[in-house]
């Protein structure tokens, strides 16, 4: 697979935001202390009167967010993911859940590409506790395009939102006329002997398996997942049909309570498949260069590779 450019998702989240502070006055970006990483700084740049630095106190800034869409403002929530969900997730649960308010939590430093900041921030639980909300929708992005307009999406949708973005710059391999629909998954790459479900970085990793797999006969079906809640259960049944009934998933994430977990119930309930997940397996990450925490934990299309092999051989 050719070099690609590359870009972080929390930079595609600052120009979203951007974009839709200058469209619409309601939009307004709340942040706890973190605005340079999280990337909302540069609407605060464009919009200073509509940006909200709550401190180190992530419990206030869901509180706040809470009550500015009771107003009818369109807060958009930043931190990292794992005090955005974890810290603050009672009063997301209580104060936005709940009540259905219109807010839009856009998590970055999600997943154990955070590296070197080590376990305490590498945050791979972030799907299952923002899935565990009722009403909440839950979206990761595959890459710059798809975060642009996952972000758009988000807005226009009423109600509550989780968004995970990341740290690193991560490959761009989306045209700019993709086109992004909640719940919806996409094929990136057509295959009848197996299928590979993903999301976030591991989408790109994905396709490389895929490519390398075909010049070995192995024909693989890549699905890029970027909406977690609700999963779209058409596709992952389709591929189970169409796939010799077996499907890997592959996230950035526990295999506890993310993406693998929505495809096994779906195949448990419409069409039962044989199923393998990547990804985290139940154990904390530590501290490390990217690069080399993914391939650690197996988050590469190495690791991809070899189970669908060995999947197949099964």
């Amino acid at each position: 697979m050719a070099e690609v450019k590359k870009i972080a998702t929390r930079e595609s989240y600052g120009q979203a935001l951007v974009e839709l502070g200058a469209m619409d006055e309601r939009v307004v970006a709340i942040d706890a202390d973190l605005a340079g990483s999280t990337k909302t700084g540069v609407f605060g740049k464009a919009f200073p009167e509509r940006h909200f630095n709550c401190g180190i106190a992530e419990c206030n800034v869901m509180g706040t967010a809470a009550g500015m869409a009771a107003m009818g403002l369109i807060p958009f929530a930043s931190s990292f993911a794992m005090f955005a969900t974890g810290r603050a997730w009672e009063i997301i649960r209580n104060s936005i859940g709940y009540t259905r308010l219109n807010v839009k939590i856009c998590a970055s430093h999600g997943g154990i590409s955070v590296g070197e900041d080590g376990a305490s921030h590498q945050c791979c639980e972030d799907f299952a506790l923002m899935r565990a909300i009722p009403g909440m929708l839950v979206m990761s992005p595959a890459d710059d395009v798809e975060a642009r307009k996952m972000v758009r999406a988000a807005y226009e949708y009423n109600g509550p939102v989780y968004i995970r973005l990341g740290r690193a710059a991560i490959p761009v391999f989306h045209d700019e006329d993709y086109e992004f629909s909640i719940g919806k998954g996409e094929v990136l790459h057509e295959g009848t002997d197996i299928a590979i479900i993903s999301n976030g970085v591991l989408t790109y990793e994905a396709l490389k398996a895929a490519e390398r797999l075909e010049t070995e006969g192995i024909h693989a079906r890549v699905i890029n997942m970027g909406t977690i809640k609700p999963i779209d259960a058409d596709i992952v049944v389709a591929a189970a049909k169409e796939c010799g009934g077996r499907i890997i998933t592959a996230e950035e994430h526990s295999v506890v309570g993310g993406l693998g977990e929505a495809v096994a119930a779906v195949l448990a309930e419409k069409y039962p498949a044989r199923l393998r997940r990547i990804g985290l397996q139940d154990v904390f990450g530590f501290s490390g260069p990217m690069a080399e925490l993914m391939v650690a934990f197996g988050l590469d299309a190495d690791n991809i590779v070899k189970t669908a092999k060995e999947f197949l051989s099964e």
